[in-house]
């Protein structure tokens, strides 16, 4: 067992290292109703991926409430703060440092972040709204591990927190197993039909798309799927 699954004892075993070899667009192709963080959200730095449980944290312009969430954080956390709309800084460098020195999984913030070039650098996942120079306060107590609204959708403390460079979802904890599992087998199959293509073979011949779009325009249930052996 790894250190991130001993740090985070109520997660199903591997699920952290199996959700690593999958990729949001995966996941979403699986649950079209998966919570879908705004894309407004972007990662500070491309070619990561960002995993974890939701500590929650709300507050404005004011970051007094974060640095209690992070002295409070365990190993595999991830901060998703509801920023309120504020234009200031809510984290940036120091922040996101001593967030990868106690091993959480990334920060997503409803806001802004600065510091941006120490933060590519240390390559550690932080999404942010925007970014500014100026900082926040540290003189407001905010609210935490409350459900909040980050990035337009519901998060509650304790959900899976899941992004790389398509952007971020929010899974509850209980569905995490069988999503991964059947995004796992949909991943083997497009493999096999990049594998087809690579050698030749029309992606066009490899679904079922002549039969989908009859189908709906007699008005009929249909999806459209994979067709290969």
């Amino acid at each position: 067992m790894s250190h991130l699954e001993e740090e985070t004892g109520t997660m199903t075993s591997n699920a952290y290292e199996r959700l690593a070899t999958l990729d949001t667009p995966s996941l979403c192709d699986i649950n079209k109703e998966l919570r879908v963080f705004s894309p407004a959200l972007r990662p500070i730095k491309d070619g990561l991926k960002l995993f974890g449980k939701a500590r929650t944290v709300s507050c404005k312009n004011d970051f007094l409430s974060i640095i209690e969430s992070l002295a409070e954080s365990e190993a595999g956390d991830v901060l998703v703060i509801d920023g309120q709309g504020g234009d200031r800084a809510l984290l940036g460098e120091l922040f996101s440092a001593e967030c990868k020195r106690k091993g959480l999984g990334g920060i997503v913030v409803d806001g802004a972040c600065r510091d941006v070039q120490g933060v590519r650098a240390m390559s550690f996942p932080v999404y942010a709204r925007s970014i500014t120079p100026m900082a926040g306060y540290c003189r407001q107590p905010g609210a935490k591990q409350i459900p909040i609204i980050c990035g337009g959708i519901e998060i509650k403390p304790g959900d899976i927190i899941f992004g790389d460079d398509d952007g971020l979802i929010a899974i509850a904890e209980q569905d995490l197993d069988a999503l991964i599992d059947a995004a796992e087998r949909l991943q083997q199959v497009e493999q096999r039909v990049l594998g087809n293509i690579e050698e030749g073979t029309s992606l066009i011949s490899m679904i079922n798309i002549d039969e989908h779009a009859e189908k709906i325009r007699r008005g009929e249930e249909s999806k459209l799927s994979f067709a290969i052996s």
